[in-house]
């Protein structure tokens, strides 16, 4: 069949670098500019240096994000014309201004408002990565030979668009962290939106199905767990749920070169991180629901 490109389709991992694309970082810093905290200079005399401008500071935070370098490299890579020491300052400024908070606020409301989040059918499920570095919110990765790791856990609706999420260390169940992704999706005023709750078989035990039900989620699909005799036993077909398509927004996250292996300390900077990946993986979406019909 011909018809227009679906804008939820999958992202090839190429075109993870389309973060780095000028209509996507104009449509992005438009936003940025427009919530930056208002600079107030109190210097007596004046007669300091001039300050980096913003848009050349959020420019190397993007090619960090994408490429995973460090601080040091990203101020080689811009010839020098701000120091690492400026672009960890200027990011800390923004995260304590709420900065890439508001700015995902803002992207997933101008989706939902343009294309339209479907609540239909919701996923949740981790997502486990290296934090060579340590730092809070870290710890030993099982599926790493005990190395030190860190872990997001994140809820999409029904074609990935993220809604909630939050981090903690490598060694954090899937289920722990579940209470906290559906806060967050609470506080965006979409868990009672909910239809459908799909969750893997890591989440399948008597809490978790409790504090579903509670929160008033009544349809949850969740794998079951297999009892030791199950595991010799022939395997049999079980009803997967609808779970790809938080899977695959795993794999569009994990493609940013500093989600997959994190250096940075603090939980606060991951979390401002995420941010800024949905930030851009949305935007990337809204631009291609704009040219649907330019083919």
């Amino acid at each position: 069949m011909s018809g227009a490109p679906n804008p939820n389709d999958q992202v090839e991992v190429s075109d993870i670098m389309r973060a780095l694309e000028p209509e996507v970082v104009d449509a992005v810093w438009a936003a940025v500019e427009a919530i930056l905290p208002e600079r107030v200079d109190d210097h007596p005399l004046g007669c300091h240096r001039s300050r980096v401008p913003d848009r050349l500071c959020f420019q190397a935070i993007l090619v960090r994000l994408v490429t995973g370098c460090s601080w040091v490299d990203v101020e080689a890579l811009l010839d020098g014309q701000v120091s690492d020491t400026t672009l960890r300052a200027r990011r800390d400024e923004w995260v304590s201004a709420r900065v890439f908070d508001r700015l995902a606020e803002e992207a997933i409301s101008a989706y939902d408002k343009v294309i339209g989040l479907d609540l239909s059918e919701v996923a949740v499920d981790g997502s486990l990565h290296k934090a060579p570095t340590g730092g809070e919110g870290t710890g030993p990765n099982p599926t790493d030979r005990g190395k030190t790791g860190w872990k997001w856990s994140i809820a999409t609706d029904t074609f990935g668009i993220p809604i909630g999420w939050v981090s903690d260390g490598a060694n954090r169940n899937d289920c722990v962290m579940l209470p906290a992704t559906l806060e967050a999706v609470a506080a965006r005023g979409l868990l009672d939106d909910i239809e459908t709750l799909h969750l893997d078989r890591g989440y399948d035990n008597g809490v978790v199905r409790a504090h579903v039900a509670g929160l008033g989620i009544t349809d949850l699909v969740c794998a079951k767990r297999r009892s030791p005799k199950r595991r010799r036993a022939p395997a049999k077909r079980l009803p997967l749920g609808l779970r790809w398509p938080v899977e695959r927004t795993n794999s569009w996250i994990s493609n940013f070169g500093q989600m997959r292996r994190n250096t940075d300390r603090r939980i606060a900077h991951r979390l401002a991180q995420i941010a800024l990946v949905v930030t851009l993986l949305i935007t990337v979406k809204l631009i291609d629901w704009r040219d649907r019909w330019a083919f």
